[in-house]
């Protein structure tokens, strides 16, 4: 008897037909005799107009008051799933994240597991109910509810299965595992049989939307192994195999370096802001990016100009575009403190990133990247690397362009793809 973790998204819960359809697909696990507990996700497109709700009450919203309406849509679901089940024979119970409980850290939209409770799950699951349980949602030490951030619904699958010590943790997609890049943009992408942990979590973290930064990384520090598989294939049949998340011990050592680059990666929602004219002295970029770190907004790309004598510099960062209104304010309050001319936001850009753990033993990668870039005209705005990825900051016009150009130069075009 094995113990998984089932997750789905929010395209395989859009809607009671698909719900059936799930709760198909989750008997199959459990007519084997297995311990399983699901995780679900809000319907397709009910956390988005959650959140438009919350920005049309007031643009710099209470973000107490917004845990509590955007958890509101994986409340739905798990009940929803709870009762397709039970109507097709599979003994099945919703547990909220209160009632397990799940505790996290009070960093509300964007809270931390701390702990998850598993004495009354591991009972449910010993007693033959499926556990349905509501993902993105949990609650702080005073009794506050908490979401984990978008797509935190895999990161609360991810802890769910090591806190109860699963033996894999299944995330069902609209995709059939993780590709070398966007199929929709290069149709002779290629699907990835088995990933690294650390390779999942750059290309997660530079924009590949199928799986959470977060969970990644959890399930590297947990040894979690995470298979990606659809949710659209025959519910009642075994599903075509996936892509595992994995260490490298599984994969093997020669395999990961004989792969230069696995993948790439695009992320549209970035937004860059430049502070003109800020003074060229000490803490001068401490006091820009304290404010922000206190305000819970994550920075990523970092560029500052040589001063040149004039006394002052410019310096250009990213953040998340949905962050973009919030940083700005942080900015507008801390002008003085900063002595900036004046803000220029821009959020006409992209990211675009290449991954690969073969990084480490080959030289070359961005060298290749530039090239190949500079070949088709596109500007490169901002530059960061780390040890298995290179990113640059371009205008979004070219994402495409650029997508399918790495993708060749780089040799991951399928061959036998039409």
């Amino acid at each position: 008897m094995a113990r998984i973790v089932m997750k789905f998204g929010g395209t395989s819960m859009a809607g009671i037909e698909r719900i059936r359809n799930v709760a198909r697909q989750v008997k199959r696990e459990w007519a084997k005799g297995e311990q399983v507990a699901v995780v679900v996700s809000a319907m397709s497109g009910e956390t988005d107009r959650l959140v438009n709700f919350c920005r049309e009450a007031s643009p710099l919203y209470d973000t107490k008051e917004y845990d509590v309406v955007v958890a509101a849509g994986e409340q739905v679901t798990s009940g929803l799933l709870a009762i397709a089940l039970q109507a097709i024979g599979v003994p099945a119970r919703s547990w909220l994240g209160w009632q397990l409980p799940i505790r996290t850290s009070d960093a509300h939209a964007s809270a931390r597991i701390a702990t998850i409770d598993t004495q009354a799950l591991n009972a449910s699951l010993a007693a033959g109910e499926v556990a349905v349980i509501p993902g993105f949602q949990g609650q702080t030490e005073d009794g506050r509810v908490t979401t984990l951030g978008r797509g935190g619904s895999d990161t609360s699958a991810v802890a769910v299965a090591a806190a109860m010590k699963a033996d894999r943790c299944d995330i069902y997609t609209d995709v059939d595992g993780v590709y070398t890049t966007d199929p929709r943009i290069v149709p002779r992408a290629r699907k990835i049989p088995k990933i690294t942990y650390e390779e999942m979590l750059e290309l997660a973290s530079v924009g590949a939307k199928v799986l959470q930064t977060r969970s990644v990384g959890l399930a590297m520090k947990e040894k979690v192994r995470v298979q990606v598989l659809s949710s659209f294939g025959d519910p009642d049949a075994e599903p075509t195999p996936g892509t595992f998340v994995v260490g490298e011990d599984e994969i093997g050592e020669d395999q990961v370096e004989q792969q230069l680059i696995t993948g790439i990666a695009y992320d549209r929602g970035e937004a860059k802001i430049t502070l003109v004219a800020v003074p060229d002295r000490p803490g001068a970029v401490a006091s820009i990016f304290n404010p922000l770190a206190e305000a819970s907004i994550n920075v990523d790309m970092i560029v500052q100009n040589v001063a040149h004598g004039t006394g002052s510099t410019d310096v250009t960062f990213t953040v998340p575009g949905a962050e973009l209104a919030r940083s700005l304010d942080v900015l507008e309050k801390a002008r003085e403190t900063i002595g900036y001319e004046k803000l220029v936001p821009d959020t006409e850009v992209c990211k675009i990133s290449v991954v690969g753990v073969g990084m480490r033993s080959h030289a070359g990668v961005a060298a290749t990247m530039f090239e190949a870039l500079a070949a088709r005209g596109i500007n490169i705005q901002a530059i960061t690397t780390s040890e298995i990825k290179v990113s640059v900051l371009i205008h979004q016009d070219y994402t495409e362009l650029a997508v399918r150009v790495l993708h060749t130069a780089y040799g991951l075009d399928a061959e036998d793809a039409a």
